[in-house]
């Protein structure tokens, strides 16, 4: 009988996994640094951050500090983001495996998906609750678009709201078309200047565990991506759909 199981074999506690999407620049790595800077005294924490072809994330995640650099690891996609996360989430979910083994217990794993568009959601397979992420930067009317992110992820945060007077956006009509659009679903207006705002995220997210460990908690699909459009390069592309 070998000392040691063979790679992935492993067992773990496992964690309460949660998703972060949305589109480019929208904040999810500043997002991930608030939050881990809010709760690394509370939970034990790891992250796993998505990007096409370099750790950029990452690098960036570990730069603040804000965990060991040990426990902030980068999935290389090599693809659009939202396959790695929807379609074949078998990258993202070893990479989660294996750092619950390395760093067993963990309590929570933020696994953030590379920017991507409107309809990239995760799959129930991979996370048990997810946050889509929208910044007021991107216009006013972009909550108002709906999509199954913006629609039914577990959580919206509209981010980056102190920049609302600064690129003519009010914050407060923002907020009240993206509970228009969720039917109620929770919504948090975000900005790392406002108290409030970042006790709100926050108490979102304990009670999230909190559900998770006492089981009352099951992840739910948003439902499938859209069909989109993929830019090649030279001026035209493909539309591109998820069955």
């Amino acid at each position: 009988m070998p000392d040691t199981l063979p790679r992935h074999a492993h067992t773990s506690t496992r964690s309460f996994r949660l998703g972060i999407a949305g589109p480019v620049g929208t904040g999810k790595s500043s997002l991930i640094a608030l939050l881990c800077t809010e709760l690394r005294e509370t939970y034990r924490l790891g992250v796993i951050t998505n990007d096409i072809y370099t750790d950029e994330d990452a690098r960036f995640l570990r730069s603040t500090g804000v965990l060991e650099a040990e426990r902030i690891r980068a999935v290389e996609t090599g693809a659009c983001p939202h396959t790695a996360i929807r379609d074949d989430v078998t990258a993202n979910l070893l990479a989660v495996e294996d750092l619950e083994h390395d760093f067993d217990p963990l309590d929570v794993v933020l696994v953030e998906s590379g920017g991507d568009n409107l309809t990239a959601t995760f799959s129930p397979a991979l996370v048990d609750a997810q946050i889509f992420v929208l910044d007021v930067a991107g216009g006013g009317d972009v909550a108002r678009k709906g999509g199954p992110g913006i629609a039914r992820a577990d959580l919206l945060v509209v981010n980056k709201t102190d920049l609302g007077p600064h690129v003519g956006v009010d914050v407060g009509q923002m907020r009240a078309d993206a509970l228009a659009a969720r039917h109620g679903r929770p919504v948090v207006a975000l900005s790392r200047t406002d108290r409030a705002s970042i006790d709100e995220l926050t108490s979102w997210l304990r009670g999230m565990v909190a559900q998770f460990r006492t089981g009352s908690h099951s992840p739910v699909d948003p439902g499938p991506m859209a069909p989109h459009f993929h830019a090649d390069g030279n001026g035209g592309g493909t539309v591109h759909s998820h069955p």
